[in-house]
């Protein structure tokens, strides 16, 4: 592998740890999902605009569909990890590889590779364990089964966000555009879920300081180091290689909040894990 792929595969698993702090960052707020979501865009969208250049320029038209599917990945998270568990919603976020396999051919023209055919049903048969071991409620999840399905629908977008990042790199690939298009998907996340968070009825520094860094840290951050590594990285490689964020997620939610997920959805955590390793090392292999 050249030194140039490699470091974009580290900038993708970068991100994935820093998407893998959201899930206890979340359920620490006392704030409606609408609210985190909508106040943690607002935040993301002056983190980029700061301390990115990039941010500041590159904005299009050809924009507008990456910034769709940014913008209801991160409203849907966040409602997914306040009504479930924060395992269940990040594992079945983690759809997204099923997905990219689906779309990928007629969105950006990328065979798929038959080799890749048994990292994605073992996937499948994980994710699956984790849904039907994520039912009963719960002090941090209340709604579980509510929960499941909107998180299925973020691994949808979620896709959608790694397609069209692709996109964008292979046709400009001498400029970022995945981070104008971060700025606009996190304003357009913020505008629609503004009429619904006000009024804020109380608020307190560890709701804010949450929020900040949610915003700053986990979308703002995270996103730069994914859209560097898009530009090297196919766009079914760097979904597989995000499953280490279910690593991270659950596991810094148990520690902070003592939430325990299921066995079956642990065991399907496990497995999705297992699938991220070996095919980490027979895709280096093949390089």
């Amino acid at each position: 592998m050249s030194p140039s792929a490699s470091s974009a595969r580290w900038s993708v698993l970068i991100a994935a740890l820093l998407f893998g702090t959201g899930g206890a960052a979340i359920k620490g707020t006392a704030l409606a999902p609408i609210q985190v979501a909508g106040f943690r865009s607002a935040v993301a969208v002056v983190a980029l605009v700061l301390f990115i250049p990039a941010a500041r320029r590159g904005f299009g038209v050809d924009l507008v569909p990456a910034s769709l599917a940014y913008a209801v990945t991160l409203v849907t998270f966040v409602s997914a990890t306040k009504l479930t568990t924060s395992a269940a919603a990040i594992f079945l976020q983690s759809t997204a590889p099923l997905w990219v396999v689906v779309l990928s051919p007629a969105l950006l023209g990328e065979r798929f590779d038959r080799r890749e055919a048994p990292y994605l049903a073992a996937a499948a048969f994980a994710l699956g364990l984790v849904f039907f071991g994520s039912q009963s409620p719960a002090a941090t999840a209340p709604e579980p089964q509510l929960g499941n399905a909107i998180a299925l629908v973020s691994g949808l977008s979620f896709a959608l966000i790694l397609i069209t990042f692709r996109r964008l790199a292979r046709t400009d690939p001498a400029h970022d555009r995945s981070i104008p298009a971060a700025v606009l998907g996190n304003a357009l996340a913020f505008f629609a879920c503004l009429p619904f968070a006000l009024p804020v009825e109380r608020v307190v520094p560890r709701d804010m300081l949450a929020v900040c860094y949610l915003g700053a840290v986990q979308v703002g951050l995270s996103y730069f180091f994914l859209g560097r590594g898009l530009r090297l990285v196919p766009a079914f490689q760097a979904s597989l290689l995000l499953l280490l964020e279910p690593v991270v997620n659950p596991v810094l939610t148990w520690l902070v909040h003592g939430e325990r997920p299921g066995a079956l959805a642990l065991l399907g955590g496990a497995m999705l894990i297992a699938v991220l390793v070996v095919h980490s090392r027979a895709t280096a292999a093949r390089s």
